[in-house]
């Protein structure tokens, strides 16, 4: 939340740019660790959310790991002070750089997706005479409820192995002799709020863990993934993820052996709160059938409304803090881009609006300027903290 002491500081500052609540990220960071320490969970940050200089330096401090998707966030994560033992590798599509830079740098492990990436990643290891720890990442075709861009579990996705494909791969793993499997991955999708996909993710992975063990084959990592959404309508009252009910499930739920470690993979639920965007209004346009409120910010700040219909809170802070009357208005929020999914809300009510007015785009703290780009030549925007 943004008091009138913050918004005085604001509206100082060359517009559009990320304004991120520190006090609410490192609150949001007590409650995750907090509660993994006493559920003895290992959580590892999902880096592709925010990889904003000060916001890994906050989460290295507090002891996660490191969950990267490509070569370049494995070299963020060990800059930023995060350990090699804690850092693991995901993606659908390793490169045979990034591989040997993860293979040198003696990563935790590697999240492996096919057969090839196996078959690939033992020759990578066999010439630098090393042995890559992996889990396999299943598919366990469960449904997440969620927006299907960013649904990943379903045999439709292109992510993990799929069940029926599990057997040809234990029966391989023993002639793949660079190659030591520690464990299995599992991730469903993002942005959910219900946790009953988490509990049939559960019981899918007890099927799977109890179907190998009768191989004799005995998992250490059970990695399932993260997921947990936010609360994008109600950031004001529902500041942070529901980590107690999240955590709850997979302890109620998932059958952990003595030998066995839960790790996790957040991102969104730990650093989306505490994320603003800052705009500035250009122009108050009449349309045929509405209003435009045009916004200096646009899809090249803040793709997740174009690329996915997400919802964002827009508020009028200079309405807030500088006027005391609040006549509504209804408006379509949109920026400056040249394309017509360039919109940030259709039918927004509003106080009314004025040229030069501040809003905060709520909730951006995740998959926002990481995403950000130079589309129309625009400068990438900066970033403040307080």
């Amino acid at each position: 939340m943004i008091n009138s002491s913050i918004f005085d500081r604001l509206k100082n500052l060359q517009t559009p740019f990320y304004y991120y609540n520190k006090t609410l990220l490192e609150q949001t960071l007590s409650k995750v660790t907090q509660l993994a320490k006493q559920y003895q969970f290992h959580i590892h940050y999902a880096m592709k959310a925010n990889t904003e200089s000060e916001i890994l330096n906050a989460i290295q401090l507090h002891g996660l790991g490191a969950d990267c998707v490509s070569g370049n966030e494995i070299k963020a994560a060990i800059q930023h002070g995060f350990s090699k033992e804690k850092i693991v590798y995901a993606g659908v599509g390793k490169s045979d750089w990034e591989m040997d830079y993860a293979l040198d740098q003696d990563i935790f492990c590697f999240n492996a997706e096919s057969i090839q990436e196996l078959q690939v990643l033992n020759e990578r290891a066999q010439l630098k005479n090393k042995i890559a720890q992996i889990a396999l990442r299943i598919n366990p075709n469960v449904a997440s409820n969620t927006h299907h861009y960013i649904t990943t579990g379903l045999d439709e996705n292109k992510f993990g192995i799929n069940l029926p494909d599990i057997n040809e791969i234990i029966d391989l793993l023993p002639s793949l002799s660079n190659i030591s499997m520690i464990g299995l991955h599992f991730h469903i999708g993002s942005q959910i709020t219900d946790m009953q996909p988490f509990k049939s993710l559960c019981l899918k992975v007890n099927q799977i863990v109890n179907s190998l063990a009768q191989r004799n084959i005995r998992v250490k990592i059970i990695n399932v993934g993260g997921g947990l959404g936010i609360d994008y309508h109600h950031p004001n009252e529902q500041p942070f993820a529901d980590f107690e009910a999240f955590f709850s499930t997979f302890h109620q739920f998932l059958q952990v052996e003595k030998y066995q470690e839960v790790h996790f993979e957040l991102g969104r639920s730990i650093v989306a709160q505490c994320g603003h965007l800052i705009s500035k209004a250009l122009f108050i346009k009449k349309g045929t059938n509405t209003r435009f409120l045009i916004l200096d910010a646009g899809m090249s700040e803040l793709i997740r409304p174009a690329l996915y219909q997400a919802y964002h809170q827009i508020d009028n802070l200079s309405a807030e803090f500088e006027r005391e009357s609040q006549v509504l208005a209804t408006y379509d929020v949109v920026g400056p881009i040249c394309e017509s999914s360039d919109c940030f809300g259709k039918a927004v009510e509003l106080p009314e609006s004025f040229r030069n007015d501040l809003f905060s785009i709520r909730s951006a703290g995740a998959y926002g300027q990481v995403m950000a780009s130079n589309y129309n030549l625009r400068e990438k925007p900066a970033s403040h903290y307080f």
